[in-house]
């Protein structure tokens, strides 16, 4: 259900070509690519954010988490269509879209400032996991020291280092899929354990969340919310890679305007769909449930902590209404969720990062042994690198203000691509009609609203 060991997945030329499974059952055995996604979209934003937005305005958003994330996986399915068609990835197609700036596109400039934002952003999160560990463990002395948060970093930088060593699909998409399934029925475990304590919810709690309803006062949370789950830019632009290497491209073949590559297109680009709709149920799931647990424990309480306070809060009152247990369990969870991000972002971020600098001359992108080598080389930097950022700069207030501007921004650009090279270079034959094509407009729509307001907040 891979290519084969050795086969460069960036060449396309007929030598892989597959039928496609035409059954569920078959399908669903060729799935992968959307459990590193899923891997990627639940870490801080969900386990801190979901759980802050939660606390804020209590269950009456949580039909916002449905919406979110159902209307952004739109602009998902369709940058992935086109990968397969043309068996190129999201970094060399955004630099057809015009205008293009000297040489390159505007959107490739955009690219080298998104290197920037990737970096502040995940060196928040290996931060993030290391204060849930040292919670549970310190080491030398303090939890909360600079001592103990700088071991746990390195050790988890060290662990992800080794893991990607080999830089394979295979091994990214198991440890993915493996994380992904444990990090959700903690999540759905947590909510249900409320149950049995002061904070249990009731079904009337979750009909009322699902009413679209948005009190005055709720509309910036309501943004901010929509622009927080589910897919963002970052995991659209990586999901294009993750298809390629799993072989959806490679099984179609390059496309000779016959049927027969009509026929497997269409095929392959099914399989993906069911791939990025179950990711879609798996990470709804998780951000809902972090959600719930805002609103049902948080939100009556008063409480809406931030950032890393939100973990510490949970824990004690889990430890306060189901034993210490409860606790324990709630932070080698919370830690295990926001490593997860870590470890399907170290080889995605590698690959929009190491082909952003090819797009600009430093390698050739289809030489696979030089494309191996900056891989290689890159993947040891980034984890590195955002490690010692997460573990000096404690208030990076500068770099998150400017981290949010170039997000909004690369939003921006995102869907505006996709929707450029869908229109232009997807081949008409294997579009789905209108109404997947009115879903598109409606979610890049919604994207470019979001990352407009963004913008206009950031100033």
């Amino acid at each position: 259900t891979v290519l084969a060991k050795g086969v460069d997945p960036y060449v396309v030329d007929g030598s892989q070509i597959a039928d496609p499974p035409t059954t569920l059952r078959g399908r669903l055995k060729f799935l992968g690519p959307g459990m590193i996604t899923s891997a990627a979209v639940v870490g801080s934003g969900e386990l801190l954010t979901a759980t802050a937005l939660g606390a804020t305005v209590g269950f009456m958003l949580l039909w916002l988490v449905l919406v979110s994330t159902f209307l952004k996986v739109w602009v998902q399915i369709e940058l992935a269509r086109w990968s397969i068609s043309t068996g190129r990835t999201a970094v060399d197609g955004y630099d057809d879209v015009p205008p293009r700036l000297g040489r390159r596109g505007w959107i490739s400039w955009l690219q080298l400032l998104m290197i920037l934002q990737f970096f502040i952003g995940q060196a928040g999160v290996i931060s993030a996991s290391a204060f849930a560990f040292s919670s549970l463990m310190p080491i030398g002395g303090e939890p909360y020291s600079l001592l103990s948060i700088g071991v746990w970093v390195a050790l988890l930088v060290i662990v992800a280092i080794a893991i990607h060593s080999l830089n394979r699909y295979a091994v990214v998409e198991r440890i993915s899929t493996v994380l992904v399934l444990l990090v959700t029925l903690f999540a759905i475990v947590m909510v249900f354990l409320l149950q049995g304590t002061e904070f249990a919810w009731s079904a009337g709690d979750l009909a009322g969340g699902m009413r679209f309803q948005l009190a005055a006062g709720a509309i910036g949370v309501a943004i901010a919310m929509f622009g927080m789950t589910g897919v963002g830019a970052g995991e659209t632009t990586a999901y294009t890679y993750w298809v390629v290497e799993k072989g959806y491209a490679a099984w179609t073949g390059p496309n000779d305007g016959s049927e027969g590559w009509v026929s497997r297109a269409r095929g392959w680009i099914s399989v993906m769909k069911v791939d990025a709709w179950v990711s879609w149920v798996i990470y709804t799931a998780s951000t809902a449930a972090f959600f719930i647990l805002g609103a049902a424990v948080l939100h009556p309480q008063g409480l809406v902590p931030e950032g890393n306070e939100v973990m510490v809060t949970i824990s004690s009152i889990f430890d306060s209404a189901v034993g210490t247990w409860g606790g324990v369990l709630f932070l080698i969870g919370a830690g295990l969720a926001l490593f997860k991000t870590i470890l399907a972002n170290v080889p995605s971020l590698s690959r929009i990062s190491g082909q952003t600098l090819a797009v600009f001359g430093a390698y050739d992108w289809n030489d696979q042994v030089a494309r191996d080598r900056w891989q290689r080389v890159i993947m040891i930097v980034l984890p590195i690198g955002w490690g010692l950022l997460g573990t000096i700069a404690s208030s990076p207030l500068l770099l998150v203000i400017i981290a949010g501007i170039l997000n909004a921004v690369y939003l921006i650009g995102a869907a505006i691509a996709t929707v450029f090279l869908a229109r232009t270079q997807t081949d008409p034959r294997i579009r789905d009609g209108r109404p997947t094509e009115i879903m598109l407009w409606i979610s890049a729509a919604a994207i470019i609203a979001v990352g407009v307001i963004g913008l206009v907040n950031a100033f």
